[in-house]
């Protein structure tokens, strides 16, 4: 079975009229669309993050993976169609292809790590391209470069990662996510790596979603506000 896996990054905002539905109509649609959620779990690996407070324009991260498009693609629809989802619009939505590093021989536990063990309790996760001067300098040097950009980030072992290629699948080139349940040490190692050769390259890296790990059925309880 090949290793390539594909990964989507779904940011979802619900609509505030949804709110104020009667409180009834809004538990029957959190089932819905939390018995969608088990559905996708056949064909896609799933998990869930609240982003309610933290981004104005979503309330919901889903992190997915498959070994197909389509299963992203039909489950996505599936879920769209169910309950909240029809009250939902996507703000981000990012794809990517894991595949075999070309600076990584041997990834370790904290590289490409993301859907395995238990869930951290935070997941970052961001749109990256890099310029095209950094695709035209040699290899040996770019090698290099990312040399010193992975050893500031295995100085960080609380910290696990994925980097997934987008090339010809998304607008973005990679999309990068990072699982911790240390935020402020997140935030040393992002501030670290600012100041590596490593940055000249980068031409964007944002939106920057942070979300917190809950069962989807708490956060879609909780952006209701109806009794449970």
């Amino acid at each position: 079975m090949s290793d390539e896996r594909f990964v989507h990054a779904w940011h979802l905002g619900v609509d505030a009229a949804w709110r104020r539905r009667p409180a009834a109509e809004r538990r029957a649609d959190v089932d819905a669309f939390v018995a969608a959620a088990g559905r996708a779990s056949d064909r896609v690996m799933q998990h869930a993050y609240s982003t309610i407070g933290l981004r104005a324009d979503g309330d919901l991260l889903l992190w997915r993976m498959a070994e197909s498009i389509e299963a992203i693609e039909e489950t996505a629809a599936d879920l769209r169609a169910s309950g909240v989802g029809r009250w939902m619009t996507t703000t981000t939505s990012l794809v990517g292809l894991t595949r075999p590093s070309q600076y990584v021989k041997r990834p370790t536990a904290q590289e490409q790590s993301l859907f395995s063990g238990e869930r951290s309790r935070y997941l970052v996760v961001y749109p990256f391209t890099k310029s095209t001067e950094w695709y035209l300098v040699p290899a040996e040097k770019r090698q290099a470069v990312m040399r010193d950009h992975m050893r500031i980030g295995h100085a960080y072992p609380q910290v696990r990662q994925l980097l997934a290629y987008s090339f010809g699948l998304d607008d973005q080139d990679f999309v990068v996510a990072y699982e911790t349940d240390d935020l402020v040490g997140f935030q040393d190692l992002v501030r670290e790596l600012r100041s590596s050769e490593s940055r000249r390259a980068t031409v964007r890296d944002t939106p920057i979603i942070t979300g917190i790990h809950r069962d989807v059925a708490e956060i879609v309880g909780l952006i209701s506000g109806a009794d449970r």
